[in-house]
């Protein structure tokens, strides 16, 4: 951006005054992001609710990249609920990852003729699509999951790759659950599996670092992000406390944790906007993230500031 002042021209990065939230021009929530050829990839959902709403208004899913943080590049949606057609809408949280140069985005969708939410998948050649439906049909339907009686306990898929090469998808509400998957992943390899967490609501995420893995997710309600730790992929989780505390103006959280050029970082979804933020108008945001000598996490502490040096 150039801007002239009595003859005096000057050039700025926009980007360089980058603060939380990350973007105010959308509303954007339930963050999922991913490092690729030094990038990173920002995946979330896309909140279009009038002030006056009373519940999310939620239609497609954008995506956003960045080489340091602090300037990003829209890219607009690259995934709507219209792109499954066995879905009614809601488009509600997703993940995308990527294994032999595919990019499979797991999606959050309210099933057209099975009761309650579902979890489809989409594919594509690159981290900007164009994806397609992977399936043409659900990967899991609410009844697979019999074990509450709520509609929504499908939802919030959050994909991990083992070092082996095992794939696994975590998810749920109320009742967290993880599967295998087959080596195409878009199949289900095995079992339906529980996990034990305390106040567990929604937002699985799983990240592996050295030989730890760290198992985060909301907590509560209102919620906060809690975390647990193993030493197998399959657990048993230790529950190590709450990572950060109520999101600003938004009784829900939604985290994501990425690590980026040897830097750890912690992204969520606060309804901390200005311009008429709130519960069914979200926005994401970022913070560094540490950890203690014993692999712990230091809390995260919701800032205005953000990351505003370029990493």
């Amino acid at each position: 951006m150039k801007k002239c002042i009595l003859g005096l021209c000057l050039s700025f990065s926009a980007g360089a005054f980058a603060a939380n939230p990350l973007f105010t021009d959308v509303y954007t929530a339930d963050p999922a992001a991913m490092v690729h050829d030094d990038t990173v990839y920002l995946y979330t959902g896309h909140d279009e609710a009038t002030p006056d709403s009373k519940f999310f208004v939620m239609n497609d899913w954008l995506v956003f990249s960045s080489k340091d943080l602090v300037n990003w590049e829209r890219h607009g949606a690259k995934l709507s609920v219209k792109d499954f057609k066995w879905a009614s809408g809601d488009a509600w949280a997703a993940h995308v990852i990527e294994k032999d140069n595919k990019f499979y985005w797991y999606v959050t969708v309210r099933h057209a003729t099975i009761n309650g939410f579902a979890v489809g998948v989409a594919v594509a050649d690159s981290p900007l699509g164009p994806f397609k439906d992977a399936r043409g049909s659900a990967l899991i339907t609410n009844d697979m999951t019999t074990d509450t009686e709520i509609d929504w306990d499908d939802i919030d898929p959050a994909a991990f790759i083992d070092d082996d090469g095992q794939a696994y998808l975590f998810w749920g509400n109320s009742k967290p659950k993880y599967v295998k998957l087959k080596d195409n992943m878009i199949e289900m390899d095995g079992p339906i599996h529980s996990i034990d967490l305390p106040d567990f609501t929604e937002a699985l995420w799983v990240h592996k670092k050295d030989k730890t893995y760290y198992l985060s997710y909301a907590y509560g309600f209102p919620e906060k992000i809690a975390y647990a730790t193993s030493d197998s992929i399959e657990g048993p989780w230790k529950f190590q406390g709450v990572l950060n505390e109520l999101a600003h103006n938004s009784p829900t959280n939604h985290q994501s944790i990425i690590e980026f050029k040897g830097k750890s970082y912690f992204i969520y979804h606060t309804g901390a906007d200005e311009n008429n933020g709130g519960e069914f108008r979200r926005s994401v945001a970022i913070e560094p993230m540490y950890y203690n000598e014993d692999g712990t996490i230091k809390p995260i502490v919701m800032t205005k500031d953000g990351v505003s040096t370029p990493q």
